[in-house]
Order: structure tokens, then C-alpha cells, then sequence
């Protein structure tokens, strides 16, 4: 497997979840004096950490393909997951959004999506480097 491949990879999905939990949070947003909306929250980094590290050391065997791997197969398998977060209330109306919470996780998304920008913005840089030949 190309290292520069499996590096663009990674940074595809990791770009891609912090899109979805863009999203999910906009909408949130969107949607804190709805009585009664359930926030959403986007989780995929717990995935994509297994993916890279290789997982549990002991591996679980599928034979069949209705089962449930133990761990995402490559990096391509890791998918965000939108989950609707039902435990907690926040409002008597039923709506759980507290928008200090939600104005939190836009700062630490846009924060984590400029970084990953700023990665791949230097790596594409390099790559201008070595075939321009400087």
C-alpha cells in the first residue's frame, strides 16, 4: 500500500465526518426552539482511530457475510454515524439543544476542518515542489 495514498485516504474521511457533523450541528442549530427535536451528534473519530491503528489485536473471523466485522476492514469502510440523542432534555418543550453546546462543537469542527485543510494545502505544496523540480 502507497504511505501517500493511505495519507489522503485518511484525510478524505476525516474531511468528510467534520462535513457531516457540519451538518448535523447547522441543523441543530436550526432547530433549538422546535418543541420536542432531538439534537444530532456525528461520531466517526473512535472508527477512523481503530481503522488507522489496526484495531483490537485479536480479530474477530466473518463467515458469513450477514456478520458484523469487529473493526472496519480498511480505511474506505469507516462511515460518520448520525445518531439522534434521546437522553438528555434540555427545555421543558423537549428539546435538547443547548446552543452554547452546539456553538462549541462548530468552533471545535471548523477549527479541526481548517487544520486538515491546512494539511493537505502543504502536502499538495510538496507535491508542486517535487515535480516542478525545486
Amino acid at each position: 500500500m502507497d504511505l501517500m495514498d493511505y495519507t489522503w485516504r485518511v484525510m478524505e474521511k476525516d474531511i468528510e465526518g467534520l462535513a457531516q457533523r457540519f451538518k448535523a450541528v447547522s441543523r441543530n442549530i436550526a432547530h433549538a426552539n422546535t418543541p420536542g427535536y432531538e439534537r444530532r451528534n456525528v461520531s466517526f473519530e473512535d472508527e477512523l482511530r481503530k481503522a488507522i491503528n489496526g484495531g483490537p489485536k485479536l480479530k474477530m473471523t466473518t463467515t458469513d457475510p450477514g456478520h458484523i466485522p469487529s473493526q472496519p476492514l480498511s480505511v474506505e469502510s469507516v462511515t460518520p454515524t448520525e445518531t439522534r440523542i434521546r437522553d438528555e432534555i434540555f427545555r421543558l418543550d423537549g428539546n435538547n439543544v443547548d446552543p452554547e453546546r452546539e456553538m462549541a462543537v462548530l468552533a471545535e469542527t471548523r477549527m479541526m476542518y481548517g487544520a486538515m485543510s491546512r494539511f493537505a494545502a502543504r502536502k499538495l505544496s510538496t507535491y508542486r515542489t517535487v515535480i516542478g523540480g525545486r
